[in-house]
């Protein structure tokens, strides 16, 4: 991969990032994995708000963190083609990183945080659109935090963005059928695990 795509612009967001007081930095790498949790939670919060809809409703709720799943596995597989190595073991006249460079090996595109935000984001709007207005703006500050703290080039996170969106959308949508009638399958079981899981539906 040519890391000169947006080389400049890393060494100008990097710079910036160096300038800025001690606590924002703080938040920036508090961020950059924090975020993933709080993608999680919104998972069990869908899940469990789903589970008094439709099946339809339970079945994208289930199929969001398996959609991000499925981004999360393309965005690394594409790491063992495009053997970038990370800006910031390679721009060395842009400031140090804030986070601790990952070492060689481990290469920089596409993000998979990024990968991991944008498959989340999608998944969930799509589950719930009422969070879009919530994880829309999530996955885009994780997505800028990579860059922020020093260990991705810009076209790693928005590749790796857009990856992960079009293939968190492609499960949700390619397997919301399969999933409804799996779910609806479950809420008739006689075992009341799989009912549970299931939840009880409208009515």
């Amino acid at each position: 991969m040519d890391s000169s795509i947006t080389r400049g612009l890393y060494r100008d967001i990097t710079d910036f990032a160096d300038s800025t007081p001690p606590w924002v930095q703080g938040l920036a790498e508090l961020w950059t994995e924090a975020g993933l949790l709080l993608f999680g939670a919104l998972f069990l919060a869908a899940w469990w708000r789903a589970r008094g809809g439709s099946t339809s409703d339970i079945a994208l709720a289930v199929l969001a963190p398996l959609a991000t799943v499925a981004g999360y596995a393309v965005s690394e597989s594409l790491k063992s083609v495009f053997d970038e190595e990370r800006p910031c073991r390679t721009v060395t006249e842009a400031a140090a990183s804030l986070a601790a460079c990952p070492p060689t090996g481990d290469w920089s595109f596409p993000s998979n945080h990024a990968s991991i935000a944008g498959a989340a984001a999608v998944a969930l709007a799509l589950a719930w659109p009422g969070l879009v207005w919530a994880v829309a703006p999530m996955a885009l500050l994780m997505g800028f935090s990579r860059v922020f703290v020093g260990v991705h080039y810009p076209h790693d996170v928005m590749v790796g963005m857009v990856l992960g969106a079009v293939v968190g959308a492609g499960v949700m949508v390619g397997f919301a059928r399969l999933g409804g009638r799996t779910l609806g399958a479950m809420r008739e079981s006689r075992h009341r695990l799989p009912v549970w899981f299931a939840g009880p539906g409208r009515g």
